[in-house]
């Protein structure tokens, strides 16, 4: 490598370094630029109508934040039905573990039915009941502490919004003032790359959200169909955790076939309720996926499931949403690469030796 180049990589690390350091304080910007982004399509549009940039954000504020409060009203009061409902099976669930789950575990797997004793389970909690306590104390005790630290988090949150504004503002100006400092030699390269990743990330923003949402709606009406309770609840939960590769199954699947043994107690029901699971699986593999994302993406699963992993790992709950556009675009570096390799010195010389 040139000079120039270990230049160039030095501090390339260096930003990650620095970007890895202000994970918390930059999280309300990396929200609102993700934001800002998936909006600029919509405000190019309103302003081709003659509307002024900051007039089609105001506008497009006013709409969000009326559909986000109508959905509020109508989903918040379902949801916590479902909720409730759930609660209220205790009962049955304590009952179906111990007349059907602990005899089949004792005689087709010979679990000892000491372990599973739910009598058991709660004098065991009850005898540790005074380190509990104290435990429970003490993390009381840290958030009657922390007052500060939740204020600093709803600040944060309070940001987001101010934030968006501005960067969807200024969204054109800031395009332009990158675009100026990029080496005049590098532009055309950083202009291809800059479109081929604006491609994907709208190809994979506007399909993902639509096969969640489809995923949801296909769930909650198929366990609605089964009969179950809260089929909404599930459906919602598995929808909204599908962007991760086979989750929202394991998941929503999981649930519903707990919800279906307890509240009907038989075979046909839980069969049912995974059935309607296995279907969206296989709606979402060979239909919805193909269809809506395409294969711009080329993200293979395990790839998916370890963006997602590092992601949380550096940067939280933030980390887990940015992952996969982050990944999408490191892959298209990683082509770009590729094909510089196959053009380089090195690897002709090794070909022709």
């Amino acid at each position: 490598m040139t000079p120039r180049s270990w230049i160039i990589a030095a501090w390339g690390l260096a930003c990650l370094v620095v970007l890895y350091l202000l994970g918390p304080v930059l999280t309300p910007f990396i929200i609102a630029l993700l934001l800002a982004y998936l909006m600029n399509p919509l405000l190019n549009r309103l302003e081709s109508k003659r509307l002024s940039r900051g007039g089609a954000v105001g506008v497009v504020f006013a709409v969000l934040t009326l559909v986000a409060v109508a959905l509020l009203l109508i989903l918040v009061p379902m949801l916590e039905r479902q909720v409730v409902r759930a609660l209220d099976k205790g009962p049955q669930l304590a009952a179906w573990w111990v007349e059907v789950a602990m005899p089949t575990l004792r005689d087709r797997l010979g679990v000892d039915p000491a372990v599973l004793d739910p009598h058991a389970l709660v004098e065991t909690v009850r005898s540790h009941w005074q380190q509990a306590g104290g435990f429970v104390a003490r993390v009381g005790r840290a958030l009657g502490a922390s007052g500060t630290a939740l204020l600093a988090f709803l600040g944060t949150a309070a940001l987001v919004p101010v934030v968006t504004f501005y960067f969807a503002r200024d969204w054109p100006e800031l395009v332009i003032r990158v675009r100026a400092v990029v080496p005049r030699a590098w532009l055309p390269n950083v202009e291809g790359f800059a479109r081929e990743a604006d491609d994907v990330l709208a190809a994979f923003f506007r399909g993902q959200l639509t096969v969640m949402a489809a995923l949801a709606v296909f769930y909650t009406v198929g366990l609605a169909l089964v009969g179950l309770d809260v089929a909404l609840l599930v459906g919602v939960v598995a929808g909204l955790v599908s962007f991760v590769p086979y989750l929202g199954v394991i998941v929503g699947g999981g649930a519903a076939l707990v919800a279906a043994l307890v509240e009907f107690r038989d075979v046909l029901h839980p069969v049912l309720a995974v059935g309607v699971f296995v279907l969206g699986q296989v709606l979402e593999g060979f239909v919805l996926t193909p269809w809506l994302v395409g294969d711009k993406v080329g993200l293979h699963p395990v790839a998916v499931i370890f963006a997602v992993l590092v992601g949380g790992q550096l940067f939280g709950f933030v980390g887990v949403l940015v992952a996969l556009p982050v990944a999408a675009v490191a892959l298209i570096g990683l082509r770009h690469a590729h094909t510089r390799y196959l053009e380089s010195d090195l690897y002709r010389t090794e070909e022709a030796e």
